[in-house]
């Protein structure tokens, strides 16, 4: 069973074996990545090519009888009055007179410890998401240095980072859907009013042949975005209402900032490339992985692509 200092989840479990089995990564170097070892990466790849992905499910460590268990009848006592009087552990500890480390246990167990994370009136839990795919898509870019031809620091270490030095950058320009977090990506040249434009098109054409209309579009406040006339006239040739954030509040774009860190962490540096041609090569087989089989935590272990297809058929997974 999964400890809370574990380095691997049933999702890293997951992860690990695609990594190898799907991605071709040697197991080795997928253990590297995950922070565990190569013994702990072959046990994974046994019991996942034994039982398949319910292999890597946590075995219950959970006892037959628990005669101590704090009935069920006391466990929604906690519940209703918590939704009812939206108070923390102390306060209801005195109103049900019950340990408040008991009440704290209870609510932690059904993801209700946060006031925060619920609606004030209510006491439901807040999601912030869109309804359905294509009402909402954020936007941005991200700028990665290229890599030289035999290879960068990675492979040669920082003393020969100048090896790198005037060959420019990469742009990752990124449309990110807020409801099933599907995401267009491209490499392209700059991040000029002009590439910002086109990728626009090329994004809602992608969109558009999934069965999905882009409404509104997120932006943050880059020059290509909010002083380009050229990118609202796209914008509104296509039927989209454009919408920024607010100046110094990335979060508020953070379906796509969480993206890009992931593009970082699982394509852009999840490995040393010896030329920035076999990054960018790796990079169209990452992003259709991502979109079509890495299941995203948000999304309840689904994967962006599951949820798209399920909600523009009516399914509403």
């Amino acid at each position: 069973m999964a400890h809370r200092n574990a380095r691997l989840t049933e999702f890293g479990r997951l992860l690990l074996v695609q990594r190898v089995t799907e991605l071709g990564w040697p197991p080795a170097q997928a253990a590297e990545s995950l922070g565990v070892s190569r013994a702990t990466a072959y046990k994974w790849l046994g019991r996942y090519r034994q039982h398949g992905q319910a292999g890597l499910a946590d075995g219950s460590s959970r006892p037959h009888r628990c005669p101590h268990a704090l009935p069920a009848d006391q466990v929604r006592r906690v519940l209703t009055a918590r939704r009812r009087h939206r108070q923390g552990p102390h306060r209801l500890a005195w109103r049900l007179g019950m340990p408040r480390s008991t009440i704290y246990g209870v609510l932690r167990r059904h993801g209700v410890s946060r006031l925060a994370h619920t609606d004030r009136t209510s006491g439901v839990v807040v999601r912030y998401q869109r309804d359905h795919p294509g009402e909402l898509v954020h936007l941005d870019v991200k700028k990665l240095g290229r890599i030289p031809d035999g290879g960068g620091h990675k492979i040669h270490g920082r003393a020969a980072a100048s090896r790198g030095r005037g060959i420019g950058y990469d742009y990752i320009h990124s449309a990110v859907d807020d409801r099933s977090r599907v995401a267009f990506s491209q490499i392209l040249a700059d991040e000029s009013a002009a590439t910002a434009a086109l990728f626009l098109i090329e994004a809602a054409s992608f969109f558009a042949d999934h069965g999905v209309r882009i409404q509104r579009v997120l932006t943050d406040n880059a020059k290509a975005y909010a002083e380009s006339i050229l990118f609202a006239e796209t914008a509104a040739g296509l039927g989209i209402r454009l919408k920024r954030t607010r100046r110094y509040r990335p979060q508020t774009n953070g379906k796509v900032e969480r993206f890009n860190k992931t593009l970082l962490d699982e394509w852009a540096y999840a490995r040393p490339y010896r030329s920035n041609d076999e990054r960018r090569r790796a990079f169209t087989r990452w992003l259709r992985f991502y979109n079509h089989r890495r299941p995203h935590t948000s999304l309840d272990g689904l994967t962006p692509m599951a949820v798209l297809v399920n909600n523009v058929h009516g399914n509403h997974s």
